[in-house]
Order: C-alpha cells, then sequence, then structure tokens
C-alpha cells in the first residue's frame, strides 16, 4: 500500500526521486525554491506545495535533496514545529558531523531522523542499478522500507547517523581513485598513434574487474595488519611508478595524478615497510 510522500529539492536526483515514486502511483509532495522546475513532476501528477511548512504538512515522509547540509538546517528551522511525527530522510551529500547535528535538531523536534547515502547517479534510481546505504533511526527504517525499496537496493548500516555520510565518502573516494587512474590511463594510451581511449576500454575493464580479489585481500591485510606481499612488495612497486611516471612524460603528457601514491609508496619504503604489500601504506594514512 502506498503512502504519502514529499519531496524537498528538485535538482536532477530529487526530481528522479520524486518521479520513482509517481511512477508507482504514491501521492507525492514536492517543493523547491524554484518552483519552474517542478512542472514536469506535475505533470506526472505531483502536488506542489505553496510553501516548505505546506510541503511538511502534505506528508509524514519528508526527503530532502538539496545543495547541501546549511540549506536542509534553514529549511528544518523555518517551521520546526511542523516536524513532529514526521520522519525526516536527508539524502543531501554532506559530513558525519553534519548529519549528527541534523539528526539532534530533528529528534529534539519530536521527529526521526535517517540519513540517506545515494550511491547512485539520477537515471538509476528506481532500477536494479539503484543503490542507498540508510543509517540513523532503526525504527523509522524499519517502518518505511517497502517505500524506500522502490528507489533502488537499500542497506541499513546503524544507527548513527553520520554513518551513511562515512561511507558515501568512502565510496566516492575509492570513485575518484578510479577516475584518477583512468584519466591517466586513457590519455596515456591515446598518446601513442592510431590509438584511442575507446579501443582500449576493453582491455581496461578485463583488468581492473580480474584485480577485485585482489583487493579483498588487501582489505582483509588492511583489517589485520599483516601485509604479507601477496603481488609485488613496495620495493618492486616504487620502480613500477617510477617507470610508468617516466613513459608518461617522455610522451609529453603530465604523470601528477599519479606522484601522490608515488610520493606515499616512497614514504613507505622509509618507514620500513619495503618487504610489505601496497596495503600497508594504510598505516601512514592513520594520524
Amino acid at each position: 500500500m502506498s503512502t504519502n510522500v514529499t519531496v524537498i529539492g528538485l535538482g536532477a536526483m530529487g526530481t528522479a526521486l520524486a518521479a520513482a515514486f509517481l511512477e508507482k502511483r504514491y501521492p507525492t509532495s514536492i517543493w523547491n525554491r524554484t518552483a519552474a522546475r517542478a512542472a514536469p513532476l506535475i505533470d506526472k501528477g505531483a502536488q506542489l506545495s505553496s510553501s516548505v511548512s505546506a510541503a511538511y504538512d502534505s506528508s509524514d515522509i519528508v526527503i530532502f535533496c538539496v545543495l547541501n547540509n546549511s540549506i536542509v538546517q534553514e529549511l528544518l528551522r523555518q517551521d520546526a514545529t511542523r516536524l513532529k511525527g514526521k520522519i525526516i530522510i536527508n539524502s543531501t551529500n554532506g559530513t558525519l558531523q553534519e548529519a549528527r547535528g541534523l539528526s539532534e535538531f530533528v529528534q529534539a523536534h519530536g521527529a526521526q531522523y535517517l540519513h540517506a547515502a545515494v550511491m547512485a547517479v539520477p537515471t538509476q534510481i528506481g532500477t536494479d542499478h539503484g543503490f542507498i546505504i540508510y543509517s540513523g533511526h532503526e525504527g523509522a527504517y524499519d517502518s518505511i522500507r517497502a517505500h524506500l525499496s522502490i528507489l533502488g537496493e537499500d542497506k541499513y548500516i546503524g544507527s548513527d547517523p553520520g554513518s551513511a555520510s562515512l561511507h558515501d565518502s568512502a565510496l566516492l573516494s575509492g570513485v575518484y581513485g578510479v577516475f584518477s587512474g583512468f584519466l591517466h590511463a586513457a590519455v596515456l594510451v591515446s598518446s601513442q598513434q592510431d590509438k584511442t581511449a575507446a579501443g582500449f576500454m576493453d582491455m581496461y575493464v578485463k583488468f581492473i574487474t580480474s584485480m577485485m580479489d585482489y583487493l579483498r585481500a588487501l582489505a582483509r591485510q588492511i583489517d589485520n595488519g599483516n601485509y604479507e606481499p601477496l603481488g609485488s612488495s613496495l620495493r618492486i612497486q616504487v620502480d613500477a611508478l617510477k617507470n610508468i611516471c617516466e613513459v608518461t612524460e617522455s610522451q609529453g603528457l603530465s604523470s601528477e595524478l599519479l606522484k601522490p601514491i608515488q610520493a606515499l609508496v616512497e614514504k613507505g619504503l622509509g618507514a620500513g615497510h619495503s618487504n610489505s604489500d601496497i596495503s600497508a601504506l594504510g598505516e601512514l594514512l592513520r594520524r
């Protein structure tokens, strides 16, 4: 059985969240500072609220998807008395400290707070590729999980409202690492005559996919502190990185995306990890 839902914030992701509920025939209220953005959703059956207060009154489930958490806080404070009894879901990217502070504010006004880390692009919402991590009030999550599942695969990771933000940052940092490696690799390959980045992709994906079991093993090493080489030791990897940078620069390209990991490997050697796998570098990241 469907229930009323309110979505506040109609950027690309907020629009996708609202559209997914509308597709499943949920009564959906929307609000955005720029009301013109609501038109496509109104055509699909959404109800445009005239104010934030009216948006709160429209539903017991209120989803925020705005630019930053300062805006979430501003909107919550506009009429906090109307929060009582609501489930507030904040899908706005930010820090774990911000999520914890917002949770305290929401709970102090008689509502329940869930933080949502949306690990998907807007076109994946409502599909099998959608993935959202939740943390915060467990009872609230349990009570509405059936409704949240229409947005994509969901995973609850604990009562600390900041946990979803921490995992969001961790997963995104991994993606940016992939982006930097991909950019370097693609530009390096395409620097050779008659070679293209697009033509390199099958080889790249095959190699990256083959490394997944190795990454799982490195994760276990980070947990147990045993850094015995599973592949190449840092003593070998420092030379490999040096060679990659030399090849890159000989092609007239910048090696700046590799310099940070090269510097960290060299630091690892200085810290006595020459016979360790690359997982030992995690020790240098811990303050």
